[in-house]
């Protein structure tokens, strides 16, 4: 076996073979005893010297976390495209309101289904919840400064930016309808005391269980450690921690920390970004020397280039057969330009044919030649190389390219509609992951609180005990607090095929007005109450005119037309209405 690698490595002596490679089944092959994965190879010239380092999620993570999140931060101040990435996204899982579809489970809660119960119990908790959600007053913000729709968009943001969202729950009287507030704090403050940099089980700030690794506590600084105040201003708090229990003795949390772990054992977040952050900057880098490049060449309308050889050209400036060193050649230069153009100056006079439509025509040594510049000549690569760049931007980002790009001149109907397909499902499986979890976590704080404040008719202070198992919030509590969220409408491409679609499935079974309206970010009970009312309404018109206050006949051509798939067969003027009307 010692000789398999002589062609290679000149042969190993007898007492230098790798005891892996007597292993090796005697007739086996050299590539077999090499590895049986060629990305594991050490031998590969392409793969000889790539050799990361092998190490714990944590220590991949907390020493780079740092730069990375202020590499990420940059793009999303600096970049356009970064940031309409971040709007997409805030766009597409949380839109213009997030709201709350409470679905409390009877069965759990008090043993037997009682339908009549949670739909009551929904409605109240609902109504409830959304007069205090989106009240100007931004109660659920311990700040004051977003609504609860506001503080949903700023956790996507953030997670987005860092990897993970950190909030602390705090208890405020000052008059509110309720306690319960929502601090958002940033990332950076969750750091390890010095003086408890020794303590193994504190990681980069957050306290874990001795043997499952669960947080107990979190330890935030009082501040920024690189805040806007001045140092002596802030010196003490600077160096100043809090440590946070994860939760009271009876469950309730009071510090929100949310990522999605990547490897077991991971205890910070990093952002998904920081893996494109070399083809974001290449590619603002690219737009910058391509907009430098354009106006430089916009600036001349040609240019003259010399060819002479330099011994030629330093017998022009008059020197011998050696070749002078620097500073003759540079005072030599001097003295021939200064002449050269004092020439030129006297020649051209003010003649405005060495203008070309008042672009000016630069004077450069005898024995050149000119070359028209096109001022509008882009870079070397063309917008080809941009949107190469901008793709992997996009792919790392969960959008299609032309959301990026703002790009639909090479799309069709059906490229958009499997883009848009790609990019809703990853925005749903995020929703899930982040807004979701962030937004029934604050939910359930509320709601504990409410309940316990006896603010429901449906569910009074009297029945709180049943959540509470074992003095902690318990299963009871879960079943209580079950609920969706209807964020951003999916949007239609096509809004007629894509209606028609949408009936047949309830039509068929397969899908329920409540999955279809929230689709289009609405509430089903909302939709078909106000039409409940506006046909009460339309009724109550008719009546006092004395007749139909809409071509019912048209209308009912179209619905059959939008049910059944084909166009109407006929039209307000086939039933003899006027073109006025």
């Amino acid at each position: 076996m010692s000789t398999q690698f002589d062609d290679l490595l000149g042969g190993f002596p007898a007492a230098a073979v790798p005891p892996a490679l007597e292993m090796v089944p005697a007739g086996a092959g050299g590539e077999q005893a090499m590895g049986a994965f060629d990305g594991a190879s050490r031998f590969d010239e392409a793969l000889s010297f790539w050799q990361p380092q092998l190490a714990s999620a944590d220590a991949d993570i907390i020493p780079e976390m740092g730069l990375g999140d202020a590499r990420a931060r940059d793009m999303l101040r600096n970049d356009s495209y970064v940031q309409g990435g971040a709007t997409l996204h805030k766009d597409n899982i949380v839109g213009a309101q997030y709201v709350l579809n409470a679905k409390p489970s009877s069965l759990v809660l008090f043993g037997k289904q009682d339908d009549v119960w949670e739909s009551e119990m929904q409605e109240e908790v609902e109504e409830t919840f959304d007069l205090m959600a989106e009240s100007p007053e931004n109660y659920f913000d311990a700040a004051r400064m977003n609504t609860f729709t506001g503080l949903i968009r700023l956790g996507v943001g953030i997670h987005l930016a860092g990897g993970e969202i950190l909030s602390t729950v705090e208890w405020i009287k000052n008059g509110r309808p309720f306690n319960t507030a929502i601090q958002a704090v940033d990332k950076d403050r969750l750091s390890t005391p010095p003086l408890m940099m020794l303590d193994g089980s504190i990681r980069a700030g957050i306290e874990l269980h001795p043997t499952f690794k669960y947080p107990l506590a979190y330890h935030i600084r009082s501040v920024h450690p690189n805040d806007y105040l001045p140092t002596f201003q802030n010196f003490s708090s600077m160096w100043t921690w809090k440590r946070v229990a994860r939760a009271t003795k009876w469950g309730r949390l009071q510090v929100i920390h949310l990522l999605e772990q990547m490897r077991p054992d991971q205890t910070r977040g990093i952002a998904a970004m920081v893996s494109a952050l070399k083809e974001m900057r290449i590619t603002r880098k690219f737009r910058d020397v391509t907009l430098q490049n354009a106006v430089t060449q916009a600036l001349y309308a040609a240019a003259i280039t010399s060819e002479r050889p330099p011994a030629e050209a330093y017998a022009m400036l008059g020197a011998g057969g050696t070749p002078p060193d620097a500073e003759t050649v540079q005072k030599m230069m001097t003295d021939y330009m200064v002449g050269y153009f004092n020439t030129i100056n006297e020649f051209t006079g003010g003649s405005k044919n060495l203008h070309v439509d008042g672009v000016r025509i630069p004077h450069l040594p005898p024995g050149t030649k000119l070359d028209i510049l096109s001022p509008g000549k882009g870079g070397p690569l063309g917008m080809e190389f941009e949107a190469s760049l901008l793709r992997y931007i996009a792919a790392t980002l969960g959008v299609s390219y032309e959301q990026l790009s703002r790009d639909y001149t090479k799309t069709n109907y059906s490229s958009a509609r499997a883009a848009m397909a790609e990019t809703w499902k990853f925005m749903q499986s995020l929703k899930k992951l982040v807004a979701d979890r962030y937004a029934t976590i604050i939910y359930r704080l509320w709601l504990e609180e409410m309940v316990n404040a006896d603010r429901f008719t449906t569910f009074p202070k009297a029945k709180a005990g049943l959540l509470y198992e074992n003095n902690a919030l318990g299963l009871r509590f879960d079943a209580l607090s079950r609920c969706d969220w209807i964020g951003a409408a999916r949007g239609q491409i096509d809004e007629l095929k894509e209606t028609q679609a949408a009936v047949l499935k309830i039509n068929n079974g397969l899908s329920t007005r409540e999955d279809e309206i929230a689709r289009l970010g609405g509430d089903w009970r909302k939709k078909l109450r106000q039409q409940a009312r506006e046909a009460k309404f339309i009724d109550d018109i008719e009546k006092t005119l004395g007749r139909p206050l809409f071509n019912t006949s048209a209308s009912a051509a179209m619905v059959n037309a939008t049910e059944g798939g084909a166009q109407p067969t006929n039209s307000p003027k086939a039933d003899g209405e006027g073109d006025d009307e």
